[in-house]
């Protein structure tokens, strides 16, 4: 053919450094020992010549065959995959291909295609039949040298079967089929059909039902792909179900990328059920967002005059005047930050600070300049009018206990009709922030045999109550240290608080806050400004809180699927 014509002349060299003696020229003598020496003796292959990138070179005692290794894209997937030669009408039988061009849209003909091939960089673009209309999905094949790796002619193929099974439609089939024919799969259809949306509980039994399907039809561990298309299948069917701030919208039923998710988790159970070890770890992304993450200050120094923020320091600790304590602590931002961040020098912040245990305010002002005029205000803005209505609603579809009656009784600022119901149970504000804790309630830690704390449990670590005629330092005393902090609210009764504290490492920090929103506003805050990380217990809320609510870090934090699914039914408002 006209190909291989084209590439006999291109490699004309080659051949004629090895068929010399064929052509006639006039060789050294010891080049002619050695080639009768080589043709002398049948198994010994003759000096082995370089050849152009992007070729694998298999040498026999009278030919050279060159075989051409590409690199195939096929949507977001690439492959390697190896032909026998550079041939236009070869290459072209691995797909059902139509026509080729260069990265710029110049179409390649058969005769061009070997010259092009061994172009350092070039990129060829396939359109084949199922994207001949000109859109994104294309093949992408480019030259390379590379270690053999021989997928042969059924490459594209994969790629197109591959695609197929995340394909929606496919997928939300699969799912319903599934529950259409599984016990109790009925009344998940029709629950979701009666209230646009399904309760955890019947979360729960879907995703029992989809994990016993997935393990029937493919073992205790199922492929990748197969846990990407029933969480796939599971938003397509339930599209309120989705979470509109994630990559794919199914993280929190699978995760492929962190091996998280309701499926995986009760896929886990299944396999520890089994008591088939499993010794490989599960590969982690680092968590880079949140209130540990060193943040940029605009005015910051390289090389800030520890003298001069000496200076600052002292006089702020000599004076009393309010406006000149907040000037110098703006002015020791930078220097505050070095220290939050040493970790050496993390535990000194308080000390070198003292202003922080006397001051309100400070808290405010700190967080204010670290992430400007907009975020600091969004929970007490957001929280009244978008979120708290929504906790409630969700709240009332938890399994009722006593705790839980009396914080909904306070949230709606209703008056208990049964004598043994302790009423009211905080504020309206604060049960609701309670209520937000019992629908992300704390979670083992991971595989550590760490006993599960309950929500009852989990509140006294974000808010305690304080009768005010006691004193302080007798709360100080009766409490075991602890580097996370809480808020300590007194007053006469946990509806009448008078003032909030926030207490870290047995100290005291006076909110600005009046209010109990205010005063959770104020906890969050320092965890950014000290550069605290959450109590454990707390995680999810604060992460909801830091996510959904506040908008801080929402690429870069690691977020549990409970947090997921809450945020995509707040959105969805369902």
């Amino acid at each position: 053919s006209t190909s291989t014509v084209l590439l006999r002349l291109q490699l004309g060299v080659i051949e004629q450094r090895i068929f010399s003696s064929e052509s006639g020229l006039d060789e050294p003598k010891e080049t002619s020992r050695r080639k009768r020496k080589l043709q002398s003796v049948s198994d010994v292959s003759p000096k082995q010549p370089s050849v152009p990138a992007g070729f694998d070179r298999v040498v026999s005692t009278d030919r050279v065959t060159l075989k051409m290794i590409v690199k195939v894209q096929y949507r977001n997937q690439k492959k390697y995959i190896k032909i026998p030669e550079a041939c236009f009408d070869i290459f072209i039988t691995e797909g059902n291909i139509l026509s080729v061009e260069d990265e710029t849209g110049t179409e390649v003909d058969d005769y061009a295609f070997p010259d092009l091939l061994t172009t350092s960089g070039i990129c060829f673009v396939i359109k084949d039949e199922l994207n001949d209309s000109g859109g994104t999905d294309t093949i992408s094949v480019t030259s390379k040298s590379s270690s053999e790796i021989d997928f042969y002619s059924g490459t594209l193929k994969r790629f197109r079967k591959e695609e197929e099974a995340l394909q929606g439609p496919q997928a939300k089939d699969l799912i319903k089929q599934v529950l259409l024919t599984k016990p109790g799969g009925s009344d998940v259809l029709k629950e979701y059909e009666e209230k646009g949306t399904i309760s955890p509980a019947t979360r729960k039994v879907m995703v029992n039902i989809l994990v016993a399907d997935m393990v029937q039809s493919e073992g205790r561990i199922p492929q990748r792909l197969t846990k990407e298309k029933y969480a796939l299948g599971i938003v397509t069917l339930f599209p309120s179900l989705q979470d509109p701030h994630g990559k794919t919208g199914y993280e929190h039923f699978y995760d492929g990328q962190k091996g998280g998710g309701f499926l995986a988790w009760r896929l886990k159970s299944v396999q520890r059920a089994t008591r088939l070890p499993v010794r490989s770890k599960d590969s982690r992304i680092e968590e880079n967002g949140g209130p540990m993450l060193r943040r940029e200050i605009g005015h910051c120094d390289d090389h800030p005059d520890e003298q001069r923020f000496q200076e600052l320091i002292s006089v702020m600790n000599h004076t009393n005047n309010r406006e000149v304590i907040m000037k110098k602590m703006r002015d020791t931002l930078e220097y505050r930050q070095r220290l939050v961040h040493d970790p050496e020098r993390s535990s000194t912040v308080l000390s070198v600070f003292p202003r922080l245990l006397d001051t309100k305010g400070l808290i405010l002002q700190d967080f204010s300049l670290l992430f400007g005029s907009e975020t600091p205000s969004k929970l007490l803005e957001k929280w009244p009018t978008s979120f708290k209505a929504k906790v409630i609603q969700q709240a009332e579809m938890l399994t009722s206990t006593p705790l839980l009656k009396r914080l909904l009784l306070s949230a709606k600022n209703q008056r208990a009709d049964e004598p043994s119901l302790e009423s009211p149970e905080w504020d309206s504000d604060m049960a609701s922030i309670l209520l937000l804790l019992h629908l992300l309630s704390p979670q083992p830690a991971g595989r550590k045999k760490t006993q599960k704390i309950s929500v009852a449990q989990a509140i006294d670590h974000l808010v305690v109550f304080h009768k005010s005629c006691r004193s302080l330092d007798e709360h100080l005393q009766s409490h075991m240290d602890t580097s996370q902090p809480y808020l300590l609210a007194s007053g006469t009764s946990k509806e009448a608080v008078g003032n909030f504290f926030i207490l870290i490492d047995k100290k005291l920090i006076p909110c600005e806050a009046t209010t109990s929103l205010a005063a959770i506003d104020e906890l969050f805050k320092l965890h950014f400004v000290l550069g605290t990380s959450y109590d454990p217990a707390l995680k999810s809320m604060y992460t909801f809180l830091q996510t959904t609510v506040y908008n801080i870090d929402v690429d870069t934090t690691s977020e549990s699927p409970k947090v997921k699914e809450l945020r995509t039914k707040f959105v969805c408002n369902v």
